[in-house]
């Protein structure tokens, strides 16, 4: 193809910019979506080049990585979401037709994963290992690269600036989707003896064929972090979108026939991967039968983790009141523990996943054993879905003679993170758990979220039995009045719990919301009805060094929220108090061997300067007197003004091991935080959506 016809070509699906709305960071809104789809209706609908990118390659050939790599390139140049995602669109579009067996490897390259996450396959690829890769290839001085991150805090623009200083003998073979994927998923199972070295062979071998910009992306999805302001929800619905206008290739749509299939399929797509969040079964559905099939054939199934339907804070009893005036609320109490999915499969199989749908059967193999004790006999429960808290348990106590001393009670949060997370042996357990179920979600073949919760707890008493010291269901109540809610929350408190739970029972606002935030789950916790409305999970990317009885740890430390649409840490705060001398030591000695050379590229600090920076591993809950607008911090920058939002007076709470670095709290919950907490000081309450979340 010449470049005068590869310029007529793009300019045909060059993109309107004036007037157009541009998404908020939470995700494309209802409003903007349906823009999206007449845009890109409108597009598909313009007469369509044969190539839609530079790197075109025939049908039925491998997909060039460099085609998803100009795509990336284009992303990366604007903000603008509807922008965004008609590139997206049109590269899976292309692939879906010509290349459909490259379409789940493509996917997977633009979320930067390598599989599901419960699979738990990770690269586990460190800086340092990186650069000595790129060291290798080059001939370049470590000295050097290092010196050249410090100015670029890019490693992947480093990696670019050292290929083109490199001498070549002879062009390598150009690079294709198939073969860096299948390289990556290499480079992740290798284990054992020397296999450091053969990941650096591996990555030699990929970057002496990497062309361009290529070397860029490449290092990036090494790092795990493409950084390009491509966020998940926005694949799905760029994938929606391509599967659906790929179907309608030889038909006659009008543009708004076209936008309201591309609306109408998305919320299809969406709605089927907020209950099966598998790209390896959704991807091949697609394909086969469409958006319209893909609903029959892909359903909520034992053994793949739903994303969990989370609750909103509220800081009063008064606002649980006003949100469920006249209708039927029941409230449970919230146990201080781990959110666990329990899978029971027909084959008896049995698997427990976390909140972000990491696999804890090794972490769990106490419950592992009792899970098939918890089925009443009378019932033939073949397979089911449990939405469980997990809680340290104290066993009863006993003298001599066999008389219980003590009874059986709840332990804090603490005590459940000093069980070991792999290679747990049941006889070595020192921390018992005991599983408290709330909700169950999937029964004998069919799912149940669709079902009001009046019906699925129902079901769930009817179909299961407590287990002594094992299992049992979470405490409820339904309440009608402050009193009854206030002496309710009194008496989850006295037996450890956090608080309440407060759920709509009845009707269709009390149907289970997979990966939602909704209203109609309102969370009641004793910590902070006089606060901000919620503790924070945040990371700890740096700290600074302690002074006077601090001198041999660090005294104080630096938070940051994770903005998953940029792929970067946003500084927030600064905390230095709620720490024990024990607790400061323990950090110290955790903490240490995360330091940093240099800041990460992707820290987006502001004028945070901490004396040393940490890999993005480590997790705090904080609570906050409140939130106020900083020149210095940079959560939630733009969202309000110029200025970031940051924490007045944060206080430590305790570690989240239970968490990932991408699961703190979010720019956008923080964002929501300060203007609740405006409006209130204002004497009005927020409107907005009831529900948000992964969309």
């Amino acid at each position: 193809m010449s470049d005068a016809n590869s310029s007529a070509e793009e300019s045909a699906f060059e993109f309107e910019s004036e007037g157009e709305a541009e998404e908020d960071e939470a995700g494309l809104a209802p409003v903007e979506e349906k823009k999206a789809a007449k845009k890109i209706a409108a597009i598909f609908l313009k007469k369509a080049p044969e190539n839609k990118t530079k790197a075109g390659w025939k049908a039925g050939d491998p997909v060039p990585y460099s085609a998803l790599t100009e795509t990336f390139e284009k992303i990366e140049a604007t903000t603008k979401r509807l922008e965004i995602l008609q590139h997206l669109t049109l590269l899976l579009q292309q692939v879906s037709e010509r290349s459909p067996d490259n379409l789940l490897r493509i996917v997977y390259l633009c979320i930067n994963r390598l599989c599901p996450d419960y699979e738990g396959l990770e690269l586990g690829i460190g800086e340092s290992l990186l650069m000595k890769a790129i060291a290798q290839s080059t001939g370049r001085e470590m000295s050097r690269i290092r010196k050249e991150l410090e100015q670029k805090g890019d490693l992947g623009l480093v990696a670019v600036a050292s290929r083109q200083e490199q001498p070549t003998m002879f062009k390598a073979a150009k690079l294709s989707v198939p073969t860096v994927f299948k390289s990556l998923k290499e480079i992740a199972q290798l284990t054992g003896n020397k296999s450091q070295d053969r990941k650096i062979g591996i990555i030699m071998k990929l970057l002496a064929a990497c062309q361009g910009e290529e070397t860029k992306y490449l290092i990036r999805s090494l790092e795990g972090k493409l950084r390009i302001g491509l966020a998940e929800k926005s694949v799905v619905v760029a994938l929606a979108q391509a599967i659906i206008y790929s179907k309608q290739v030889n038909k006659k749509l009008s543009e708004a026939a076209l936008a309201a299939k591309l609306d109408e399929g998305t919320a299809t797509v969406r709605a089927v991967f907020s209950e099966l969040p598998s790209y390896d079964l959704i991807v091949p559905a697609l394909l086969e039968y469409g958006v319209e099939g893909l609903r029959d054939h892909c359903k909520l199934t034992p053994g793949v983790p739903l994303k969990p339907m989370l609750a909103k804070p509220t800081k009063a009893i008064g606002e649980v009141l006003d949100r469920f005036e006249g209708k039927a609320f029941t409230c449970e109490y919230k146990y201080d523990g781990e959110r666990a999915q329990v899978h029971y499969l027909e084959n008896g199989q049995l698997a427990i996943f976390s909140r972000n749908s990491e696999n804890m059967s090794v972490k769990y193999p106490d419950l592992i054993e009792s899970v098939p004790k918890i089925r009443k006999a009378d019932k033939d429960v073949k397979s089911f879905c449990l939405d469980c808290e997990a809680v340290a348990w104290k066993m009863p106590e006993f003298d001599e003679s066999g008389t219980q001393t003590g009874g059986g009670h709840l332990l804090p949060f603490q005590e459940l993170a000093r069980r070991k997370r792999k290679d747990v042996k049941v006889e070595d357990i020192k921390v018992k758990v005991k599983l408290f179920a709330f909700d169950i979600l999937y029964l004998n073949g069919e799912p149940l979220l669709h079902l009001d919760l009046a019906t699925r707890r129902k079901l769930l008493h009817e179909n299961f039995q407590p287990v002594e010291n094992e299992f049992d269901f979470a405490r409820s109540e339904d309440c009608t009045t402050v009193e009854e809610i206030q002496t309710f929350l009194d008496a989850s408190v006295k037996d450890s719990c956090e608080g309440l739970m407060v759920k709509m029972l009845n009707g269709a606002a009390s149907t289970y919301a997979p990966s939602q935030r909704s209203q109609n789950w309102l969370k009641l916790k004793k910590d902070y009805l006089a606060g901000t409305g919620d503790s924070l999970d945040l990371i700890v990317v740096g700290a600074f060094y302690g002074k006077g009885k601090r001198t041999n740890v660090y005294g104080a430390f630096l938070l940051a929220c994770y903005d998953a649409d940029t792929e970067t840490y946003q500084s927030i705060c600064k905390i230095g108090t709620g720490f024990s001398e024990e607790q400061l030591l323990q950090f110290y000695q955790l903490l240490k061997p995360l330091e940093l050379s240099n800041k990460k590229g992707y820290y987006d600090m502001g004028d945070a300067k901490p004396d040393v920076f940490f890999e993005p591993q480590v997790i705090f809950e904080v609570l906050t007197a409140d939130l106020s607008l900083s020149p210095v911090y940079t959560a939630g920058k733009g969202a309000v003004d110029q200025r970031g939002i940051s924490l007045r007076f944060p206080r430590f709470i305790r570690l989240r091991d239970d968490k990932g670095p991408e699961d703190t709290t979010s720019p956008e919950q923080i964002i929501e935080m300060y203007q609740r907490q405006q409006a209130v000081s204002n004497g009005r309450t927020k409107g907005g959506d009831d529900e948000d979340g992964f969309w």
